[in-house]
């Protein structure tokens, strides 16, 4: 149990009432996130409120109103799932430094500009987000801010989601080790072992991740992968 001077407050808004609870901000944070934990290790204080920080308590019919039950524990844990946390200064920046690197790492990934169908650099998609003036909310998932980001920075750059078919040939002396590799990287749509050993498949891929996918076959085959973009 966290002591109160460390802790947050956990917050949910529901049947026209607020109801509050003390919490341990890493502890609350990872649990809402899917993280297993008891209730009991989470919370400062095993009491809801209507206003923490007063110690004001909600009227009974009020918490039966609202939850079902007057069980401080099941209570707690629907606010913690259910509600906002009021995360510290030094916790909601490490989160969105952290998201913001998650985001710019699936935008580049799976995102290419469509007027030349080369990938977008992380930097410059870091760039057109800090000119777009994206706000990266700590507590929406990364696939909600990738939607929201693609849509801010889109005026700014040209930018879009697409898969890409590349054709690849390898040499006979490089087939059997690098086959593995290849099949894992992507969709594989079609194979075919040849007479003499070598290899031919088509892939298919995220945009962005034609130069890891490159990148790989000359390290593998020492530059001697042969590949063809198929529009």
């Amino acid at each position: 149990m966290v002591a109160l001077d460390e802790s947050i407050i956990a917050r949910l808004k529901t049947h026209g009432k607020t109801f509050e609870v003390f919490v341990d901000p890493d502890a609350a944070l990872a649990f809402k996130r899917g993280d297993q934990a008891k209730i009991e290790n989470i919370l400062a204080v095993e009491d809801v409120f209507s206003d923490a920080k007063n110690g004001d308590r909600p009227a009974e019919q009020d918490v039966l109103n609202a939850f079902g039950t007057t069980d401080a524990i099941k209570i707690a844990q629907k606010i913690i799932l259910e509600g906002e946390l009021q995360l510290t200064t030094e916790q909601r920046k490490q989160i969105q430094e952290d998201k913001k690197r998650q985001v710019i790492a699936v935008i580049a990934r799976n995102a290419i500009n469509p007027q030349t169908k080369s990938p977008h650099p992380p930097a410059r998609i870091e760039a057109a987000m800090n000119e777009a003036g994206v706000h990266i909310d700590p507590l929406k998932s990364v696939d909600e801010m990738v939607n929201l980001t693609m849509k801010a920075i889109r005026p700014i750059i040209p930018i879009r989601f697409e898969e890409v078919k590349i054709a690849i040939k390898i040499p006979a002396e490089y087939a059997a080790k690098t086959y593995g590799s290849i099949a894992k990287f992507g969709n594989l749509i079609k194979q075919e072992w040849q007479n003499d050993g070598s290899w031919i498949g088509v892939i298919s891929i995220p945009a962005g991740m034609q130069d890891e996918l490159y990148s790989l076959l000359n390290g593998m085959t020492r530059g001697s992968a042969e590949t063809k973009f198929i529009k």
